[in-house]
């Protein structure tokens, strides 16, 4: 195992600032809602597409590397009992807390989020609704540290029936075998049969978040691929979306985004 590289890549992490991140990834230019062209759009209609297959459901949804986002989860949360919010650093567990306890108060404002997903999962639903749900079901917010054969330090029983996340592997793996060994890694949380929906980013080096530049492993669709094959997920759909020149805004090197719905053999 690459204990050093992991080692410095948590040391990387301590100068995050959740806020920069925000800024950055999760307003304008790239969250920009009058178009599925624009990055942040793609990935709620990803989601919400695997959804709405009606596939994907149970009693427990993990989140691993929630990060201080909340958007991978909304169009989850009409078909899971409880979600759980995982991330390696306290700052961004905070962040979530703040968003889910303290009223919005000071927390990020993805009321946008939530009235676009409303939107195009076409129910009719009234935003608040959808956010005051997701609230109520993210019952746990949880330590993670997906480098350990035991991700959450405690066995989970019973394991998930789904998994979700985005931009978390790849931006905490030196290198590709660390990648498939953290993949490996969370797998165990989740029952045989279980989906899993991960988003991340396709052949990008680094990223920004306030003083922290984060370096990312960078991965190809075909590497995507075989490393979940690897782990034992058939790969039930995967898509993928190139970043255009007018969303490259010198916050990272980022060339797509990938999204994939993979299903661990039962």
């Amino acid at each position: 195992m690459n204990a050093n590289g992991v080692a410095a890549v948590a040391k990387s992490y301590q100068t995050f600032n959740p806020r920069a991140y925000l800024q950055n990834n999760y307003m304008p230019p790239r969250a920009n809602f009058t178009s599925e062209e624009f990055a942040v759009p793609w990935k709620l209609r990803c989601l919400a597409d695997a959804f709405a297959t009606g596939d994907i459901h149970g009693r427990t949804l993990i989140d691993i590397g929630t990060g201080p986002t909340i958007y991978q989860l909304l169009s989850a949360c009409d078909y899971f009992e409880e979600i759980v919010a995982t991330d390696y650093l306290e700052v961004n567990r905070a962040e979530i807390y703040s968003w889910v306890h303290d009223n919005n108060v000071g927390a990020f404002d993805w009321s946008p989020y939530i009235q676009h997903v409303c939107r195009i999962e076409g129910k009719g639903e009234p935003w608040k609704e959808k956010e005051q749900k997701l609230k109520k079901k993210m019952t746990k917010i949880l330590p993670i540290d997906v480098h350990q054969p035991n991700p959450l330090g405690y066995e989970l029983s019973p394991p998930a029936n789904a998994l979700v996340s985005a931009f978390c592997l790849e931006a905490v793996s030196p290198d590709r075998p660390s990648f498939d060994r953290a993949l490996r890694n969370v797998t165990t949380l989740l029952k045989p049969g279980g989906h899993f929906l991960m988003i991340g980013a396709l052949e990008e080096s680094f990223y920004l978040a306030g003083e922290a530049k984060l370096s990312v492993v960078p991965m190809k669709e075909a590497d995507i691929k075989e490393s979940f094959a690897n782990s034992g997920y058939r790969v039930r759909n995967f898509r993928s979306y190139d970043m255009p020149p007018s969303l490259k805004i010198g916050v990272d090197d980022v060339q797509g985004i990938f999204f994939i719905h993979a299903q661990k053999s039962a």
